[in-house]
């Protein structure tokens, strides 16, 4: 498998990012988020790109695996939410002005074709990421995700919400009524799955509330509930990659 290791001083967000490339130029790429204060060789070290080395090593997907920062913004409990908030801007401003331009020289034939993906907090960031830029983005497999900021997780309230709103897909897509955004969705690739076994409960709770939006806005998704066997871990995140992958790149 070809692997390549990137490092450059964001000017976002005034620190060093890394990035991973797993593949050959020419797959469609895949943005892929960590879990919660995860590092950019998370996907490797927990065995996902072996998992999936066949769409890989035959150049359907190539992988981009960046860093994280949500120890500096969502679980950074030490500061007000508005500047969680920001970090967080920041971050998306690091993803869509630096990223993902560096994707695009790499690879130019993939405008419109960037897929964005994660399990657990990467699945946050891969529906909210697909969610606020769809002229960027093409779609999203999210697996096990939370959807929304006002959890216990994040020490957030519903008095805090209007601070972090834009960055809360089950809050913003609720009263989403653009045309153009609407259009782009259902135009989209979205996937979002969960289990129903161990720690899955709140990802099932907000997994229903985004296909009932979802469904509401009339944006075709494919959502889809594994068993009551199928818990909140790596071992069923590569057989449910696998799954989807199989569907969106036979």
């Amino acid at each position: 498998m070809h692997i390549e290791h990137h490092k450059w001083w964001s000017e976002n967000l005034n620190r060093d990012m890394e990035l991973k490339i797993y593949g050959e130029d020419g797959g469609v790429p895949y943005l892929v988020f960590p879990c919660s204060r995860g590092r950019f060789f998370d996907y490797e070290g927990f065995g996902m790109t072996e998992r999936i080395s066949y769409f890989i090593n035959s150049k359907k997907i190539q992988l981009y695996t960046v860093d994280g920062i949500d120890s500096e913004s969502w679980y950074n409990f030490s500061v007000l939410p508005g500047d969680r908030n920001a970090r967080h801007e920041a971050y998306d401003r690091y993803i869509v002005r630096e990223v993902v331009p560096f994707i695009l020289k790499r690879s130019p034939g993939s405008q419109q074709r960037i897929m964005t993906t994660g399990a657990s907090m990467g699945a946050y960031h891969a529906v909210n990421f697909y969610f606020k830029h769809p002229d960027v983005f093409k779609g999203t497999i999210a697996l096990s995700g939370l959807y929304r900021l006002n959890r216990d997780e994040f020490g957030l309230k519903e008095y805090d919400m209007p601070h972090v709103y834009f960055n809360s897909p089950i809050s913003y897509l609720k009263n989403m009524g653009d045309p153009h955004y609407l259009d782009l969705y259902r135009h989209g690739e979205i996937v979002i799955c969960v289990g129903q076994g161990a720690w899955e409960e709140k990802s099932i709770e907000d997994t229903r509330e985004m296909d009932y939006i979802l469904k509401a806005k009339r944006v075709p998704a494919w959502v889809d509930y594994w068993g009551t066997d199928v818990n909140h871990d790596w071992p069923w995140w590569y057989v449910q990659m696998n799954y989807f992958l199989e569907h969106l790149h036979p």
